[in-house]
């Protein structure tokens, strides 16, 4: 009877280990020759441009961001944004100057897409524009003209912000005086690119447990954008129906899972997302996984199995150094890579 029990116990454990090694495994390497998937580029990534406003840059990190913003602001100038009088920023998060100086210091690029009201797709990672411009008001509720008239991070923010210091109470009634960066256009930040530099796109949905016509048409409509782009890219998202979608669409593009409990409200849904669980949908080809967990068994089983491990968000060298070897890549903010 207890060997009985016994085996009913081991064949039981093998079962859901198989199980488990079934639902978060990546692509199959013979489907990834089969489609002639190309690698995540190895480049370190900015995460949301190399900007000198925005994520990451609060005191917890003050010892390296002086010289990280630094450089933010020298590159944008370089390429043509801003002038040394610009007391505010120059480059926020997300903004075409923030991309272009990571262009211009030769770093990958991390971006987020979302659409507008108007069905534009626009470059901006909150769901609202409270934190970067003092603005309650939700992106699916702006059109883009609206978005125009919006300055990111705007006086009396000062470079090296975490948090717009302005309160907002709507819209402005007209375009703000002097120099400012607003939400970009996809389009427009593809082009100021330009296939210099490899680009993490990140499709962002207001919930990421449904599916419905509206994220349909904004997966359309990205991805026309960047079929029409001539430069290297790969694809990622909170969402597994946005995985799923591209690598039905468009097998021959690397695609990456980026599992996030919070992003998935409460109960099994989120343990399942943070336990790559819903790798079975889209078969990722890479992980995209928050740096402090890149030693658990489910990010190292999917290294093991063929996925590339790509941490977010790194905020300084000693981050770094204790996750460099769970990782094949890295998306970094707020210190300067000693190396690129």
């Amino acid at each position: 009877m207890a060997s009985n029990m016994v085996k009913k116990v081991l064949l039981g454990g093998l079962a859901a280990a198989g199980a488990a090694a079934w639902a978060i495994a990546p692509r199959r390497s013979s489907d990834k020759h089969r489609h002639a998937v190309q690698p995540v580029p190895d480049v370190w990534y900015a995460h949301r441009g190399l900007h000198d406003a925005g994520s990451g840059l609060n005191e917890q990190y003050a010892a390296e961001s002086g010289e990280y913003v630094a450089l933010a602001r020298r590159m944008a100038m370089k390429a043509g944004y801003g002038t040394p009088e610009v007391t505010g920023p120059i480059a926020p998060e997300n903004s075409l100057a923030s991309f272009a100086a990571a262009c211009e210091a030769g770093f990958g690029i991390e971006l987020d897409i979302q659409m507008t009201a108007d069905g534009r797709i626009v470059v901006v990672h909150d769901n609202d524009l409270m934190r970067v411009a003092g603005d309650p008001r939700r992106i699916a509720d702006l059109t883009y003209d609206e978005l125009t008239r919006i300055p990111l991070f705007p006086s009396p923010s000062k470079p090296g912000d975490a948090r717009s210091a302005q309160a907002g109470d709507g819209e402005p009634a007209q375009v703000p005086q002097g120099y400012y960066q607003h939400v970009p256009l996809f389009s427009d930040v593809l082009k100021v690119v330009n296939g210099r530099v490899p680009i993490i796109v990140e499709y962002k949905f207001e919930t990421n447990r449904y599916w419905d016509e509206r994220d349909e048409e904004f997966m359309d409509l990205g991805d026309a954008l960047l079929s029409a782009y001539d430069g290297t890219y790969v694809m990622e998202s909170f969402h597994p129906g946005a995985v799923a979608w591209y690598r039905k669409h468009r097998p021959t593009y690397a695609v990456g899972s980026w599992p996030r409990r919070s992003s998935f409200g409460n109960g099994v849904l989120p343990w399942a997302a943070g336990s790559l669980g819903f790798n079975f949908l889209g078969r990722p080809d890479f992980v995209a996984y928050d740096w402090h967990g890149g030693n658990l068994p489910q990010v190292r089983a999917a290294r093991a199995m063929g996925a590339t491990a790509v941490s977010w968000t790194v905020r300084s060298s000693d981050e770094y150094a204790i996750c460099d070897d769970w990782f094949d890549r890295h998306i970094f903010e707020s210190f300067v890579p000693q190396y690129r």
